[in-house]
């Protein structure tokens, strides 16, 4: 899930989101978020689960699943699960370390716990319940466990057509948790990513990130 053109519509979800992944328009890109890299990759990861919330095309889950996670990726839209199916397969990814799940996030959530949350890039122009499903992603993490969420903080001009929309700070993120005491604030705080612009010129946006871990 990763689309920020402008403020929410009334449009149906599910809908949008079979247009966006399947109209054919977009490669999308095989590697996985560089900040996941960065946070997770220090973490042991066989023989431990993961859910991957917006999975998109797939590229954090099909990684996840090479670092040794049982991963479950979900999605609202088949378009993007379909894609991240294929990737997989094409990445060696046994069918079986991937469960891919079409789940409205906005009315339904996994049930279950996992070792690992992440939920990357939850900004929609359409209606999503961003703050109810960060709790409910907390709720989902094992004891001992780690919920890292990632969004945009600033955005190249180019990327929009008139007033770049807000989006959550650190701090925004951390009440939206919600989370209970004995919560452990690992990692917070702004990430320069590095992109390409319309012209094949090198750019970067502002991400943030915040990385918590459950009490064991």
């Amino acid at each position: 899930m990763h689309q920020h053109d402008g403020p929410a519509r009334p449009v149906d979800p599910r809908e949008h989101w079979e247009e966006f992944y399947g109209d054919g328009k977009r490669p999308w890109t095989r590697r996985p978020n560089a900040i996941l890299v960065e946070e997770v990759g220090a973490l042991p990861g066989a023989g431990r689960t993961a859910l991957d919330l917006g999975c998109g095309s797939g590229a954090d889950a099909i990684w996840l699943a090479q670092q040794g996670y049982a991963v479950t990726a979900v999605d609202i839209a088949d378009a993007a699960l379909e894609t991240g199916r294929a990737h997989a397969r094409e990445a060696g990814v046994p069918d079986e370390a991937i469960d891919w799940r079409r789940v409205d996030l906005g009315a339904d959530f996994p049930v279950g716990s996992w070792d690992l949350v992440t939920a990357f890039y939850l900004h929609s122009n359409v209606e999503l319940a961003r703050a109810d499903i960060l709790r409910k992603a907390a709720g989902a993490v094992a004891p001992g466990g780690t919920l890292l969420v990632v969004g945009h903080w600033g955005m190249p001009e180019w990327r929009f057509d008139g007033d770049p929309p807000s989006f959550p700070s650190v701090d925004d993120v951390l009440a939206d948790l919600d989370l209970s005491p004995g919560w452990a604030v690992v990692t917070t705080g702004l990430r320069e990513v590095a992109m390409t612009d319309p012209e094949g010129n090198p750019a970067a946006r502002t991400d943030n990130l915040v990385r918590v871990t459950r009490p064991a």
